[in-house]
């Protein structure tokens, strides 16, 4: 059985063996509350998730705009602490063992927690690697030790206006996969994405890595999906699944998953 990053590398290999592209689906533990967190996990998972993104509430999550926010907020309201978070992974990777778990974690959490204590405390309860937004490859190198020494996974963030530069630092640090983000700005739906300067970063970033690469930051409809996955390894959607588990509503969280994964089975990938 796989652990950590082993997880993260097979999923990926299968993937790209059968020419699919991966779903990478976030939500917040305990939004709107611990036990409709629990369930909106298992709907996303059950109809297909690729890599799920687990959200760690957090007070001030820089990177994300209203909707996640809001969650952010919601949770901690509710009493959510580390403990939750790792009692909601325990509990799903029980459940869905094959499925690589990210933790999407701003760095203070693990810096107040203390980062070897914090990496093996995911480990034990069914994480396998962290996003950390706030977290530059020039400062992440620490953290990055200790997912060695644990065989997990660090995925790193690039952005639009990351230069050739830094995309082979960012490269040199992240483990098998990077998360690009689609645009300047925050988390939060989007009626129109920027694909032609993403198509051109995308390029510039296939020239100097050659690191599977998801996108995220504005996907919520299946033909955005559709354009990013062929231009992509994969696709990141938060604010809109985020927002359908507040509502408490279920059943379109299923059929927003359906629609996304249904939407990245073209034939026709050009990557």
């Amino acid at each position: 059985m796989e652990n950590g990053r082993e997880r993260l590398i097979q999923k990926l290999r299968d993937l790209q063996k059968s020419g699919a592209k991966a779903l990478v689906s976030y939500l917040m533990v305990g939004y709107p509350t611990f036990e409709d967190s629990l369930e909106a996990f298992r709907v996303v998972l059950q109809e297909g998730t690729d890599i799920l993104e687990i959200g760690f509430p957090f007070s001030d999550p820089v990177a994300d705009g209203p909707t996640i926010q809001r969650a952010h907020e919601v949770a901690l309201s509710n009493g959510i602490k580390s403990k939750d978070v790792f009692r909601a992974s325990s509990l799903l990777k029980e459940e869905f063992k094959e499925v690589p778990f990210l933790l999407m974690t701003y760095y203070n959490p693990i810096f107040r927690i203390g980062l070897e204590r914090f990496v093996k405390l995911a480990k034990d309860n069914g994480i396998d690697g962290f996003i950390v937004p706030d977290l530059p490859p020039e400062e992440c190198e620490e953290l990055k030790k200790v997912c060695e020494k644990e065989s997990m996974a660090l995925v790193l963030l690039a952005s639009p206006t990351s230069t050739e530069k830094r995309l082979k630092l960012i490269c040199q640090y992240t483990d098998d996969l990077t998360y690009f983000v689609s645009l300047t700005g925050t988390t939060g739906e989007r009626e129109k994405l920027p694909l032609e300067r993403l198509r051109e970063n995308l390029s510039l970033y296939r020239r100097v890595c050659q690191k599977p690469v998801v996108v995220g930051f504005g996907v919520s409809k299946g033909e955005q999906a559709r354009e990013i996955a062929k231009m992509s390894d994969g696709v990141v959607v938060g604010s809109a699944l985020v927002k359908l588990c507040g509502e408490r509503r279920f059943e379109e969280l299923a059929e927003k998953v359906r629609e996304l994964k249904e939407s990245m089975l073209l034939p026709s990938y050009s990557s």
